[in-house]
């Protein structure tokens, strides 16, 4: 992978080790699971555990967690747009930091973080559960509490899928210009910390495809199997895509920003994916973002539109300015802190497509013993 770029061309280390999870790792969050995993696994109760695995990987129980996810991640993306972009968190020495990567170089202040909070949390059984994945898994301390054991819902290869590295540089070299103004208002920890909670966030969002491709291949074993067997990595991802929930919006995904991720593989099958949940972030953006102060008038719950190859950032102040398709004010008085179209467009453009890679990644190894 290339080496990653801060907004101004500052180099940017990519976190060392992310690709795959150590041995004792592996075979430690292939056994156990925090109760707290978001696929429900508090419901997976001693004595009731094969009872209730179906439930687990049921597709109406992940969509409902996958929808829970988008809050957590809208909200974060609000936090973080109130402070500039402070490039300095993104270079190497642009904040000095006591630690350094095994090549000497010093860790940039957004990595030192997240390794640190990492640390932390690997300590009390996080990155046990098959929901998380680190971006320094090769340095995830040993749990300082005893282990919970659950059954395995996922095959083993899941441990070998991590694309973190990938989420970085969309995060850094994407969304970040897109949803902060340039600038340094020298908040270097406030803004490092809202960007660990977004990389943690999407970075679970994307993984979870590793659920629902795991459901999908539970429903069509036969079919997938013999996909697998032909390494038809197209085919999969054509067996995927629910065609009728595609139908369901005229929205049209933008492929050209897959061809870096898919080797090769036609970008154009990503087109039409998933329009209503594009839609829905699209309105909750407005919704969870909207200055009700300022409203001119009555209020409304529908946010005003706006074309897709309009610029996303937001407008230049702290609550993120006003939002409209041409520049002007925004429809119906509202003013948002974040604008709506810039997560609609995360989702469209990242979100959706790099899910179906991590899908695509996992049913390719679906069938492997170890």
């Amino acid at each position: 992978m290339k080496p990653l770029r801060a907004p101004h061309g500052a180099p940017v280390r990519p976190a060392q080790g992310r690709a795959s999870q150590p041995p004792a790792a592996q075979a430690q969050a292939q056994a156990t699971a925090t109760p707290e995993a978001s696929v429900s696994w508090s419901n997976l109760q001693p004595g009731a555990l094969e009872s209730d695995l179906s439930t687990a990987l049921s597709l109406a129980n992940i969509r409902q967690s996958l929808i829970r996810q988008e809050d957590t991640i809208i909200f974060s993306l609000i936090e973080r747009a109130q402070f500039a972009r402070n490039d300095a968190v993104y270079q190497w020495g642009g904040v000095s930091v006591p630690a350094f990567m095994p090549d000497g170089r010093q860790y940039t202040f957004l990595e030192y973080l997240l390794r640190e909070t990492e640390q932390v949390h690997g300590k009390i059984r996080r990155y046990t559960s098959p929901d998380e994945h680190a971006y320094f898994p090769d340095s995830i301390p040993p749990l300082v509490i005893p282990p919970i054991s659950f059954p395995q819902v996922l095959a083993p290869c899941s441990a070998r899928v991590n694309i973190n590295d990938q989420i970085m540089t969309m995060y850094l070299e994407h969304l970040l210009p897109e949803i902060t103004q340039p600038g340094d208002d020298h908040n270097y920890g406030s803004a490092a910390m809202y960007d660990v909670m977004i990389l943690q966030a999407l970075s679970k969002r994307i993984h979870f495809g590793k659920f629902v491709a795991e459901a999908k291949f539970k429903a069509q074993p036969e079919k997938y199997t013999q996909l697998i067997q032909r390494r038809d990595a197209q085919g999969i991802l054509d067996t995927l895509t629910d065609r009728a929930v595609e139908l369901k919006a005229s929205v049209k995904t933008s492929a050209k920003t897959m061809t870096w991720l898919f080797a090769g593989r036609k970008a154009a099958s990503m087109e039409g994916a998933s329009g209503f949940v594009i839609d829905r972030v699209r309105r909750k953006a407005a919704t969870f973002g909207q200055d009700l102060d300022d409203l001119a008038g009555p209020s409304n719950s529908n946010p005003p539109q706006h074309s897709s190859a309009q610029h996303l950032h937001s407008g230049g102040s702290s609550s993120g300015g006003s939002s409209s398709s041409n520049g002007g004010p925004a429809s119906h008085g509202a003013s948002f802190k974040i604008k709506p179209e810039a997560v609609a467009e995360l989702y469209e453009q990242w979100v959706m497509p790099l899910t179906k890679e991590v899908e695509v990644q996992y049913l390719l190894q679906r069938l492997d013993e170890y």
